[in-house]
């Protein structure tokens, strides 16, 4: 007899724990062998258990969500990390994938589709959202060399930013070159991540040095 696939719950509202869990051990495929309400303890776990699948809320209190599946995906390559949100914007969508995740759900999806999604995971195969889907793929299309780049949707300040952040600089440092705050270069950079669907800085500099928005000489 195969034995039931390990899953951790994250999920700070309880209810939605409650309700996934008697569903999925109802199926007897699956065994839920931890529940966390924030990042941290969804963290633990899945170092602690090391399970098959982690079935994620992207918005929770503590370590941000995209920053979570990071830490999953460094603790335990093999575990599949199943997005299941209520939010399907791309400032939220991008990031998570890149990050790691393998599938990305919404909340209003049917149980047995959720199910046939997880099983899907452990098997390598993705799962998105008709919506997310959609997104994704008009993402692809606006790649196609006769289109504008993302980057040209930046404003000629947060081209600065971009620039200076490939080149190594932090946000203290920008703030001095440009005579700004550092919250708003925070600002800036929240937006750069937003539009051009990264995930960090480093994701940043890699996408600028890839797209020759800067040159190889530092300051250019």
């Amino acid at each position: 007899m195969t034995p039931p696939l390990t899953v951790i719950l994250a999920d700070d509202h309880e209810v939605v724990r409650n309700g996934v869990r008697s569903y999925l051990e109802m199926t007897r495929d699956f065994q839920v062998v931890g529940e966390a309400a924030n990042g941290p303890e969804t963290i633990a776990l899945v170092a602690e258990f090391i399970p098959d699948i982690v079935l994620l809320d992207l918005i929770m209190p503590g370590t941000d969500g995209v920053e979570t599946i990071r830490h999953i995906k460094r603790i335990s390559p093999r575990s599949q990390v199943v997005v299941l949100t209520s939010y399907h914007e791309d400032i939220h969508i991008f990031p998570a994938l890149k990050a790691g995740a393998i599938s990305y759900i919404l909340k209003d999806v049917k149980m047995e589709k959720l199910v046939e999604a997880l099983h899907r995971a452990v098997q390598g195969e993705v799962t998105l959202h008709p919506l997310v889907a959609k997104r994704v793929l008009q993402n692809v299309r606006s790649e196609d060399p006769d289109e504008q780049p993302l980057f040209a949707e930046l404003t000629e300040r947060e081209l600065e930013v971009l620039k200076l952040i490939a080149n190594g600089l932090t946000n203290t440092q920008i703030a001095e070159k440009l005579v700004i705050s550092e919250n708003t270069v925070k600002g800036h950079v929240s937006n750069i991540l937003s539009k051009l669907h990264l995930a960090d800085r480093t994701q940043v500099a890699v996408y600028a040095w890839q797209k020759g928005i800067v040159g190889r000489e530092p300051g250019k």
